[in-house]
């Protein structure tokens, strides 16, 4: 099954509106987002938000009408401890309960399929537990099954994706060792084929997205993606995380923007800024990291770079064992951080 999903990719990328699913509603030409995942288990704990001036609400509300942030990023996670707040509990379920609360707000959603049972990022892409034993090609065809389950839980709620990442921050590949990108691109490659496929099969229009981390890092990205195109991989957009620090955040924007342009040189690809974060305790400098790599993006000839999202604003300083980039303060109200989104 899994070879002849990647040959009928080409058949699924021209398939447009008139194919199954529908055509998605067009995604804001620019995304000022926020990765929101933590809301649903923050929920669950009993966490509420005020906004500046002290007064309860609901959080997709606050981020919408008072920020401007028009795109909510969600994760899923195949098979979570859904007892484990910080560190499970989103299922495609949950994920698609919470795109549609960011869509009846208006808000475009992405979503960032970690293929793993907890966080995977560039120091791990450990399988999900019932896959730990699948060949390769069995690999595959539960990355089809679960992309295409997680896609039709979104459709049941109403919800196209406009954007899905096929992976999440892949710097080495995901699904290790199968899929480790410096054991065996071609590999790499196929899973985000068949990543790609199974969302378009359900979503022609929805965008997909290669995303790595360390969007400073030229060389990594040309190894990266450049390893996936020779391999034949299909995929829509180039995502990147930023999370510098407050003394080099300045030099880590000119480095992440000529990055940028790069891949759109190199590559003809679109890029999306897919995280960033800043320390809480310093919010007058996130507020300016904001702002500028916004409009820097925004700026971007041609209107190839694509929006920016901040990762889990909502959190409260040292949630989940020590987060501290989050843009809300342990009052409840917020820092001065995600104004940097307005204008």
């Amino acid at each position: 099954m899994a070879a002849l999903l990647l040959l009928l990719a080409p058949a699924w990328e021209s398939a447009g509106s008139s194919a199954i699913g529908g055509k998605a509603a067009a995604a804001p030409a620019f995304a000022k987002g926020a990765d929101i995942s933590w809301v649903a288990a923050m929920e669950a704990q009993g966490y509420k938000w005020k906004d500046k001036n002290g007064t309860t609400r609901d959080i997709f509300n606050i981020l919408k009408n008072d920020y401007g942030l028009n795109s909510a990023r969600i994760r899923v996670w195949v098979n979570p401890n859904m007892s484990d707040y910080g560190n499970g509990y989103l299922n495609a379920e949950k994920a698609a309960e919470l795109a549609a609360r960011a869509k009846e707000q208006g808000m475009s959603v992405m979503l960032s399929l970690h293929y793993s049972d907890s966080w995977a990022d560039p120091g791990k892409q450990t399988k999900p537990y019932a896959w730990q034993s699948f060949t390769f090609t069995q690999l595959m065809d539960a990355v089809w099954s679960h992309t295409v389950y997680v896609m039709n839980a979104m459709k049941a709620k109403g919800v196209t994706p406009d954007w899905v990442q096929i992976g999440n921050e892949t710097n080495d590949g995901m699904l290790w060792q199968d899929g480790r990108a410096s054991v065996n691109m071609k590999n790499y490659a196929w899973l985000v084929n068949t990543g790609n496929n199974a969302v378009k099969s359900i979503f022609p229009s929805t965008k997909t997205i290669v995303h790595l981390a360390n969007g400073y890092d030229n060389a990594l990205f040309v190894w990266n993606i450049g390893g996936l195109i020779a391999n034949g991989a299909t995929f829509d957009i180039i995502g990147m995380s930023l999370y510098p620090s407050v003394s080099d955040w300045q030099t880590k924007v000119t480095q992440t923007i000529a990055n940028a342009n790069d891949m759109i040189a190199r590559y003809g690809k679109s890029v999306m800024i897919s995280e960033i974060g800043l320390d809480y305790n310093q919010p007058a400098a996130s507020k300016s990291f904001i702002a500028d790599i916004k409009t820097k993006i925004r700026n971007i000839s041609g209107g190839k770079g694509l929006g920016v999202f901040y990762w889990e604003p909502q959190s409260t300083p040292g949630y989940n064992g020590g987060y501290n980039k989050g843009a809300w303060q342990a009052d409840g109200k917020p820092t001065i951080a995600l104004d940097g989104f307005l204008n």
